[in-house]
């Protein structure tokens, strides 16, 4: 029994290592989403921060603070979305072979 507990931690700190270097590495991927027919644009990493935002000037109204706001808010959502969706996808990879799906891992 004590073989089999042996052999679960070292898998287990196996995949942990596994999992350190994949956020790694996505951190260094990045996402981009924009809104607006492409006027808000924003960037966003594996590690769900926003590295950019480009707005195109055409949009810039200051009669409507309110829809620039939007847009902005928009464009980061989805890009966050993504980024989201980018890390648990390639998360599920390392714990597939475990047959187990872990709830709030991600």
């Amino acid at each position: 029994m004590s073989k089999n507990l042996g052999n679960l931690m070292r898998q287990a700190q196996k995949m942990q290592e596994k999992m350190a270097e994949m956020q790694k590495e996505l951190a260094l991927r990045t996402v981009e989403a924009s809104s607006g027919g492409g006027m808000v644009t924003a960037t966003v990493n594996g590690a769900q921060e926003v590295l950019s935002i480009k707005i195109d000037p055409a949009v810039v109204d200051p009669k409507d603070v309110d829809m620039l706001q939007d847009l902005v808010m928009a464009a980061v959502n989805e890009g966050l979305r993504r980024s989201k969706q980018m890390m648990t996808e390639e998360m599920s990879s390392l714990t597939a072979g475990l047959g187990m799906n872990i709830p709030g891992l991600f």
